[in-house]
Order: C-alpha cells, then structure tokens, then sequence
C-alpha cells in the first residue's frame, strides 16, 4: 500500500487530425484538493518516454508536500497510441501537446489555484513553448536537460560522440551511413553512448529501464520528431529554436543540466539570456537524468525553488 495519497485516472482528448477517441492517463501523488500548495505537473521526456522515471520526483510531495501530477503523453505509455501515425509531421506537433497538457490541467480545475511545471530533456522543450504562451495558473518552470536550440543540441551531440573511443565512432557512423539502427552492433555502441552522457549510473535504475521500454514499444512520436538515435536528430524537430520564444515566458524559471549532459551547457544557455527571471545550475555529478543521478542535489534545487524562491 503506497504510503502517500495516490489517484490515477484518465480523461478523453480530442487529438486534432487522431481519426480515432483518445486518452491521457494520469497520476496524481497528493491531494489537489487539499493542499496549499500548487501541484507540480511532470512532462516526460522521448517524445513517448512515458512517466515512469519521473517519479523520482515523489522525493519532493514527501520533503515539501507539494502534489505532483504525472501522465503519459499521447502516442505512449498507458495513454492512446497511434502507431498509424508513424512519420506524419503534421500529426506529432507542439500545438498537439500543449492541447493534452492544457486539457488536463482543465479537467483537474487547477487553473485558479495555479501549477508549477518540470519539463525533463523533450518534456523540458514542450513546457518552455507552453510558458511562452503565458498559460493562466503557470506559476513556476522547472526545464530540466532540456535543449533550448536543437540545431545547437546536434552540436553537442557531435562533441559528445568525439569523446567516445574510435572504435565506438566507427560501428555508430558506418552503421547510420547503412541506415541500420536495428542491429546489435549498433546497439552496442549506442549504450556506450548512452552511458556516458544519458544515464551514468550502474545498474540503472528499474523506472529509467521502464522509459526505455516504452520507446521500444512504440517509438512512433521518437522517430518521427526526432529520429532513430539519441544522438542525431533528422526527425520533425531538427530546426526547433525554442529560445527564440523564451522572452514570453513569465513565470520564473529554474534551468539545470549536468557536467556530463548530452545537453551542454552552450544548448541551455540562450534559455538563461532570454528568460527575464532564471536561474541556472549545472549539476557536477551528473548527466541527462540528473534527478536520478544526483537526487539529493537535485530536489534540494527544485524542492527549494517552488517553495521558496
């Protein structure tokens, strides 16, 4: 029996162009009702990584009683899927995911009592545009590993890949130039890479396993916004220039990457020039997830900054 109030459910959206009903399954740790506080809602990375190892984020409803709201994007996890929408560009849309996100909170009613938002890697790309359009309730904006350019995330992404050994180098670039991204040698040296720069612990932890799965299982929303590896984005968000609508964005902002991040530090900083109230850490003992990695260091940051910043 868990030992913190917990609700789960799901709600109809209308997915623009679906052809079919769709779902968004949520969670909610807490109680909304309740609570002073305004709840913090978790977007997931991918696209279509699922929730799943966000809830390391539980960390914070039991250090500050602040509720959390997680849920599984459209096109993954236990929301609808829409494997027939494999490389339509014109379906996978920001404007489709803010409509989810903008849905749920509706039917939750936290418009008037407010909500604070984590957006993590992709999840951290979609909550910068949603805050750009200065959404009623928005109080706070956690972007956590996420690109504030992508063209400028492929650079990294070229750097990174130039830190690993040249054995490694070779089997990723020969196998893309054959367009193989299925087989066990690229595989290999894709976790190599992953390792490095993705998730750095070991073993890694069983909800990171899960989110791995779930883009197994349907990587439609992957591979079509961003393509067939982490490293190499040719996908529907290739050109995205998010920070170019960051000075919208109200609500004061916490930016954090780590040391050893895909996401560099050169990726987030047009964020930090643009946003009027932020502020940036870099954490030293961790990659990409780095709220599993550095945790304690990580919800002391995020814990600190909704409660009292």
């Amino acid at each position: 029996m868990s030992a913190y109030p917990t609700s789960q459910g799901e709600i109809a959206f209308e997915a623009p162009g679906a052809g079919k009903p769709c779902r968004t399954w949520y969670k909610v740790i807490g109680n909304l009702e309740e609570s002073a506080a305004p709840p913090l809602i978790a977007l997931h990375g991918g696209p279509g990584s699922g929730h799943d190892y966000l809830e390391a984020l539980i960390d914070i409803y039991q250090a500050r009683g602040i509720p959390l709201v997680f849920y599984d994007q459209i096109g993954c996890g236990r929301s609808t899927h829409l494997r027939e929408k494999l490389g339509d560009e014109s379906f996978w849309t920001f404007d489709l995911f803010i409509k989810q996100l903008d849905d749920l909170i509706n039917r939750l009613g936290l418009r008037e009592k407010g909500f604070h938002i984590l957006g993590q890697s992709w999840g951290g790309m979609l909550g910068s545009a949603y805050a750009s359009r200065r959404p009623q309730g928005l109080k706070k904006l956690v972007l956590s590993g996420a690109p504030a350019s992508m063209p400028l995330y492929k650079q990294a992404c070229k750097q990174r890949l130039a830190e690993l050994p040249e054995d490694v180098r070779t089997t990723l670039r020969d196998c893309d130039k054959k367009g193989d991204h299925d087989s066990p040698e690229f595989k290999a040296a894709a976790a190599v890479f992953m390792k490095n720069f993705v998730c750095r612990l070991d073993p890694i932890p069983e909800p990171i396993q899960r989110t791995f799965r779930n883009v197994r299982d349907d990587a439609t929303a992957y591979n079509t916004m961003q393509g067939h590896s982490e490293f190499d984005t040719v996908g529907s968000l290739k050109d995205w220039e998010g920070w170019k609508e960051a000075h919208n964005i109200q609500a004061p902002t916490l930016l954090l990457n780590g040391k050893y991040d895909e996401v560099m530090d050169f990726v987030v900083e047009p964020f930090f020039r643009t946003i009027s109230k932020v502020k940036w850490v870099t954490l030293e003992n961790s990659s990409h997830v780095s709220l599993w990695e550095d945790r304690e260091r990580f919800m002391q940051l995020v814990g600190d900054f909704l409660s009292y910043e």
